[in-house]
């Protein structure tokens, strides 16, 4: 971990829930459903963080960052990378206090994220075929015009941010819950969520997720190596190559468990999601509800929330994803 780099506390996020109540409708819900819990003999609730502004967790960071930031940064702009849900986070946050943002993406990045942050006033660049390539060249563009780079992970803001829907959950919507199962892309939401878990003495235990087909995270975090790892799921918020190493440091003790799923147990995941709850999710979104069907035996008896972490899906991916 970089020296400079401090893993935010509980009270930050704490800190963070003040100013972020101030721009978005805090806390979003969460629902028991019935139909999970018949399914594997358990009491499962699915915090929906894909109910805010952008369809996306992240937003939360991108706002409590925004709000962080001096005022040379808000001159010099924001440059950041993303697959599409931390982009629309940074162009949501830069709009809330007048700041440019411009966001690398992949050249196959989903269509309606692109047109969510351009509709944010956010300037999008379609660059390289992956994530990693999208993010290499938006460090190198941010410091040839002297903006401000924002880490898509390495980001205390960002993680104090993303972990307040942790201190409703864990606070005050279900605090006597045993287990909570998340998705794990870069690793800011899991970072939070453990932060906000034991700043708060509580014992439930937390498990990420993961598609096999982008193990870059999952496989740091087991063996302790920072290596680049194939990198091609079709979720996109969990495509990542290259694990950061700031997120598996604050997870590599704390985290309880780390599942990886195969992106066709992720897209049936989607389709038992909509048909339990009638919750729509993108991939990335669901990957937990897939990690809980694989370790159904696990849940059994326990109170389980599942984070729903996104829902931005075009049209034409959702028929496909959810036909038989």
């Amino acid at each position: 971990m970089s020296a400079k780099l401090i893993p935010p506390t509980l009270e930050d996020v704490r800190r963070a829930r003040e100013i972020i109540r101030r721009t978005l409708s805090l806390p979003t819900p969460l629902v028991h459903s019935p139909g999970l819990s018949e399914r594997w003999d358990a009491h499962v609730s699915l915090k929906l963080e894909c109910m805010t502004p952008t369809s996306a967790f992240k937003v939360r960071g991108g706002v409590y960052f925004a709000s962080q930031l001096s005022a040379d940064e808000l001159e010099r702009g924001l440059v950041t990378s993303s697959t599409g849900n931390h982009g629309q986070s940074i162009a949501f946050g830069a709009a809330s206090i007048g700041a440019e943002a411009t966001i690398f993406m992949p050249t196959d990045a989903n269509a309606d994220k692109i047109a969510a942050i351009e509709r944010l006033g956010g300037k999008v660049e379609l660059i390289g075929e992956r994530f990693d390539e999208s993010r290499r060249k938006a460090e190198e563009y941010a410091v040839e015009r002297g903006a401000r780079y924002v880490e898509p992970v390495e980001e205390p803001k960002l993680i104090a941010g993303v972990g307040t829907a942790a201190l409703e959950v864990l606070e005050d919507q279900q605090p006597q819950t045993d287990l909570v199962l998340l998705p794990l892309g870069g690793g800011t939401g899991s970072s939070g969520w453990v932060t906000v878990r034991d700043g708060l003495g509580h014992s439930a235990e937390i498990w990420a997720a993961q598609s096999a087909q982008s193990p870059a995270a999952h496989d740091a975090w087991r063996s302790g190596t920072i290596e680049d790892r194939p990198n091609r799921s079709i979720a996109e918020g969990l495509a990542t190559g290259t694990p950061f190493p700031f997120a598996i440091e604050i997870l590599q003790h704390r985290l309880n468990d780390f599942i990886l799923v195969d992106d066709s147990q992720i897209l049936e995941a989607t389709r038992l999601l909509w048909d339990m709850q009638h919750v729509m999710a993108e991939p990335s979104g669901a990957v937990a509800v897939a990690a809980a069907e694989q370790e159904r035996d696990r849940l059994i008896g326990k109170r389980v929330v599942i984070v729903i972490s996104g829902a931005n899906a075009t049209r034409e991916q959702l028929v496909d994803w959810l036909a038989d």
